[in-house]
């Protein structure tokens, strides 16, 4: 994500507002951080970061004072945010994943049968992750599930997984080269396709 490698700009981010508490994660870049950074700013709000991450959470946690759910909040936010991103939100109840309209930055879903590890919301035998490669899940002996689609909104919670397909349109998909043949490890996969593979094609 854009901004300095400060110890202010480390993630998760953490948020306590009027509803609670919120954890956000972000990989990717936005177009129009500057833009949506201007108007709560020239209003009065103080960001602690350089990171658009913390645009993204401001933008969040403003929705969720306007409607009922969290998941609500984060749909409301990704029809103003632009750009690369998969976001990983943590309430005290949810975790819910996002992936951008386009499907340039990964999502992936995971299983593993221990509902106490960190960042993992679920009954003892139904614990689900999310995390930007599979190869984490290979680390932490997790299944992978599947790919959140681009576009897709997925809620985790003690029941289990809910998708919201709000932004997803097949014919706009696009994918990053550079998740292929640069940033990912050999290891992972996205939307089916080996980054081993694919750079051997390459």
């Amino acid at each position: 994500t854009a901004g300095s490698s400060t110890i202010e700009n480390t993630q998760p981010l953490v948020l306590n507002y009027v509803k609670g508490t919120l954890a956000l994660a972000h990989n990717g870049n936005l177009v129009n951080a500057p833009e949506l950074r201007r108007e709560p700013a020239y209003d009065g709000a103080i960001f602690q970061t350089t990171i658009d991450s913390e645009v993204i959470a401001y933008h969040i946690a403003r929705e969720r004072c306007k409607v009922g759910t969290a998941e609500e909040a984060v749909a409301n936010a990704m029809k103003k945010i632009k750009g690369a991103y998969s976001l990983v939100i943590s309430s005290p109840r949810k975790l819910i994943g996002a992936r951008d309209p386009f499907g340039f930055r990964p999502l992936v879903i995971g299983k593993r049968d221990n509902a106490y590890m960190p960042l993992c919301i679920g009954k003892r035998d139904n614990a689900y992750i999310l995390t930007s490669e599979t190869c984490a899940l290979d680390t932490i002996g997790a299944t992978f599930v599947r790919d959140v689609l681009p576009g897709e909104i997925v809620t985790i919670n003690k029941d289990g997984i809910k998708s919201n397909l709000m932004m997803h349109d097949p014919k706009k998909e696009a994918r990053c080269i550079f998740e292929y043949i640069y940033f990912a490890r050999p290891d992972s996969n996205f939307d089916g396709v080996s980054v081993y593979h694919s750079r051997i094609m390459a």
